[in-house]
C-alpha cells in the first residue's frame, strides 16, 4: 500500500508569480520540474488537456525526475467531449478539419481518419513516460454535458478501447452518473467491468456539473482522489481565463484531517493511491499537499510524498 501526494500542474502562472514555492533563481522549465520532484513524487500534467502532448517533452520530463516519480496525464480535451478550438489541433492537421465556419469543433464533427491519427499521436507522445516506468493514470475528465445514457457510455467504452493497455481513470462531471444509489451502482459496475479507475472527487456540491465523492475502488491497482476545493462561488464562474480562478480554495486542517482518514482507509484496498490537489491558485495546492503528507505519516502508512 503506497500513497503518492502531488498537485495538478507545476507551472500554473499564479504559482510562479506568487514566489512562494520555487526558490530564487528557479526560473527555467527544467529547474522548476527538478525542484518540484524534490518535494513530491507525483504530478498531474494539465497542459495535455489544452493541446496535444509531445514525445519530446515526455522524454525531457522522464530525464529530469527521479526513478520513482509518477506523471498522471490528462487526455486532450477533444477526446473527452469538450469543444476544441481548431487552433489547438496540430498545425499540419488543421487543413483536414471540416471547414464549417465554426471556431470550435466537437469529437463527432472530426473525420474518422483525423481522429485515428490524433489518437496515434497521443499514444506516441506519452510512450516515453511509459517506457521509463513513470506513467501513472491516463486521466479522462469528461465534459459536464456527457450524461449517463447509451451515447455517453459508448463514448467511454470507445476511449477505453483506444487506450487499451493503459491505466485509464475516468472523472465524470454530470450528476446523472451518481445521482442516486441505483445509478451509482450501475456506474461503478460499468467501471469495474472495463477496468477503469473511479476518480474520487472533492468539489462543491449542488450544481448539475458536480458529482459526490464516491469512495469506491474499481481497479485494484489504483485509487485516485482529485481535490478541486469547495469554493461554491467560483465553481461555475463565467468568463475566466485561468483554471486557478475556479479552483481558488485553501483547505483547512480539519478538512484535510477528515480526508486523510478516508484516504488511509481506501488505500488498504489497492496497490497504490494517488492524491492530486487541483486547488491551483498560487501555492494553495502545494501547501495543502505537504500538510496532507504530514497527516498521513501520523497514520503510519507507507507513502511517497
Amino acid at each position: 500500500m503506497t500513497i503518492k501526494v502531488g498537485t495538478a500542474s507545476w507551472t500554473d502562472p499564479t504559482l510562479i508569480r506568487s514566489k512562494r514555492f520555487y526558490p530564487p533563481g528557479c526560473s527555467s522549465a527544467e529547474a522548476r520540474l527538478r525542484f518540484y520532484a524534490t518535494q513530491f513524487s507525483l504530478v498531474e500534467v494539465d497542459s495535455s488537456y489544452y493541446a496535444m502532448p509531445s514525445a519530446t517533452n515526455s522524454v525531457l520530463w522522464a530525464e529530469r525526475t527521479p526513478n520513482d516519480f509518477t506523471f498522471n496525464i490528462k487526455v486532450f480535451r477533444l477526446f473527452t467531449g469538450h469543444q476544441t478550438d481548431r487552433a489547438m489541433f496540430p498545425k499540419d492537421m488543421q487543413a483536414a478539419l471540416p471547414q464549417n465556419g465554426k471556431k470550435n469543433l466537437y469529437y463527432r464533427q472530426v473525420p474518422g481518419d483525423v481522429l485515428q491519427e490524433l489518437w496515434r499521436r497521443y499514444r506516441e507522445a506519452i510512450e516515453p513516460l511509459r517506457v521509463a516506468g513513470k506513467l501513472g493514470a491516463v486521466h479522462f475528465q469528461f465534459a459536464p454535458w456527457m450524461i449517463n445514457n447509451t451515447e455517453g457510455r459508448k463514448h467511454v467504452e470507445h476511449c477505453t478501447d483506444v487506450m487499451n493497455g493503459y491505466t485509464v481513470a475516468v472523472e465524470f462531471r454530470h450528476e446523472s452518473w451518481f445521482a442516486d444509489a441505483a445509478r451509482s451502482a450501475r456506474t461503478l459496475a460499468f467501471e469495474r467491468e472495463r477496468g477503469l479507475v473511479n476518480v474520487i472527487v472533492d468539489e462543491p456540491q449542488g450544481p448539475a456539473n458536480s458529482i459526490p465523492a464516491v469512495w469506491e475502488v474499481t481497479n485494484n491497482d489504483l485509487a485516485l482522489l482529485r481535490l478541486h476545493g469547495r469554493n461554491h462561488a467560483t465553481w461555475n464562474l463565467q468568463g475566466t481565463t485561468a483554471s486557478s480562478d475556479r479552483f481558488n480554495y485553501d483547505y483547512d486542517d480539519d478538512e484535510l484531517s477528515g480526508l486523510a482518514t478516508q484516504i488511509y482507509e481506501i488505500s488498504q484496498a489497492v496497490a497504490q493511491t494517488h492524491v492530486v490537489f487541483n486547488n491551483n491558485f498560487e501555492n494553495q495546492g502545494q501547501r495543502n499537499a505537504r500538510t496532507m503528507d504530514e497527516m498521513l505519516s501520523k497514520l503510519d502508512l507507507p507513502r511517497t510524498i
